[in-house]
């Protein structure tokens, strides 16, 4: 939800960054660090990813917060995940950037994976979502298709 605070390494580059998400898999050892590894790991996800920086040794903090917003997802994505939970993934970043996390979204799911959306972005819901799942105070209150939801009952549902 909040990638200053609790999904980057601000001061660190994107090739540290990424590598860290291998660390906290545990598929890597954390006294064994191959350099070469970790910049062909980054290159590779830095274009799947569409990540763009100055240059290849660029730090995180950098960044716009778009492109720190795909570093995140790319320290999940390295992981090999087959759930990812998105919380509130646009939160922060530019209409261009939103667009391009939104792919990545809508490819992970073409793909297979299970993916989760929480967003209190109704138009993001609207756009990413086959299920619509309302929570109120913890508990699911409500289910909509793509086809039955609207902006207005989703938040009839959220507060009734």
């Amino acid at each position: 939800e909040d990638r200053k605070s609790e999904g980057i390494f601000e001061t660190m580059g994107i090739a540290e960054n990424l590598f860290g998400g291998l660390l906290a898999a545990g598929r890597e050892k954390a006294w064994v660090i191959n350099q070469q590894e970790m910049r062909t790991l980054s290159a590779e996800w830095t274009k799947t990813l569409n990540i763009k920086a100055i240059n290849d040794n660029a730090r995180v903090v950098e960044l716009s917060g778009g492109n720190q917003q795909k570093v995140v997802i790319g320290k999940g994505l390295v992981q090999q995940p087959r759930i990812v939970i998105f919380d509130e993934p646009t939160r922060g970043v530019d209409v261009g950037a939103i667009a391009e996390i939104h792919q990545i979204i809508n490819r992970l799911a073409d793909e297979g994976l299970a993916v989760v959306v929480i967003s209190s972005y109704l138009p993001e819901i609207m756009n990413l979502s086959d299920r619509i799942l309302v929570c109120r105070q913890g508990r699911i209150v409500e289910e909509f298709s793509p086809a039955e939801a609207t902006e207005e009952k989703i938040m009839y549902a959220a507060v009734h």
